[in-house]
């Protein structure tokens, strides 16, 4: 997993490297036999072999056979926060950063297929589905981070949270809606949905959303405007005791 934003990073040294390549091989062997055979038909040692590693090496690794597929969603979450990253610092449009995900020469494009499978496999594996799950939980505070960062904010603050949960939603929801959609060469890409969904919630959150636009905000609430001083507001007021 990314660290938290705001921690120093660079080129991750060399054996770091071979480490997290040994699991992405691990990762798209696991997919690939859980697609074939199912993951009820498939072992640890089915996953090692195709792996070329020993099952003992496997298991210093993962704590399951299910749980081999976790670095194609890790990777993935980490990339979207440095697009994000990207984003805040104004280095590119919220379009332009999401969509860099398709790109060839970033590791997640090159999984994107195995990513696909499993995604799919998920809806019915409830192994597959809690790695999935909890993938996406870890997420979330990794987005509360980056967004306390970007909006000088603290990470236990309501409102970052909350922020955050919406986006870890609309992520997870637009990556499943993609892998769910007829494999066709003239399919969206996996940057376009997911772009698509950070502006939906973006557009439905906002209030001052013109009409004319054709959307509509997803909560509207009345101004508070504040009362004379030493009176409470209407809304907060205690309704008064029947007759």
């Amino acid at each position: 997993m990314a660290g938290r934003p705001g921690v120093g990073a660079g080129r991750p040294p060399l054996t770091e490297r071979r480490r997290e390549a040994t699991r992405m091989e691990i990762a798209d062997e696991a997919v690939r036999l859980f697609v074939e055979r199912g993951v009820a038909g498939t072992t640890a040692e089915d996953i090692a072999a195709g792996a070329g590693i020993s099952t003992r090496t496997l298991w210093r690794y993962f704590r399951s056979k299910e749980e081999c597929v976790r670095p194609l969603l890790t990777v993935g979450i980490d990339v979207l926060t440095e697009r994000l990253r990207d984003h805040w610092r104004g280095d590119r449009t919220l379009a332009q950063a999401i969509s860099a995900i398709d790109d060839p020469g970033i590791p997640v494009a090159q999984h994107l297929e195995t990513l696909r499978g499993l995604v799919r496999l998920s809806r019915d594996e409830p192994g597959l589905r809690a790695v999935w799950l909890e993938a996406h939980f870890d997420a979330e505070g990794i987005l509360a981070g980056l967004i306390a960062e970007a909006t000088d904010r603290s990470e236990e603050d309501l409102a970052v949270r909350l922020e955050a949960g919406m986006m870890n939603s609309a992520l997870r929801i637009a990556v499943e809606h993609w892998a769910l959609q007829p494999h066709e060469p003239t399919g969206p890409p996996l940057g376009a949905t997911l772009g698509q969904a950070l502006q939906a919630i973006t557009r439905f959150l906002d209030a001052d959303a013109s009409p004319s636009s054709g959307w509509r905000p997803l909560i509207h609430l009345p101004a508070m405007d504040s009362p004379p001083s030493g009176e409470p507001h209407p809304r907060c007021a205690r309704p008064d005791p029947p007759a």
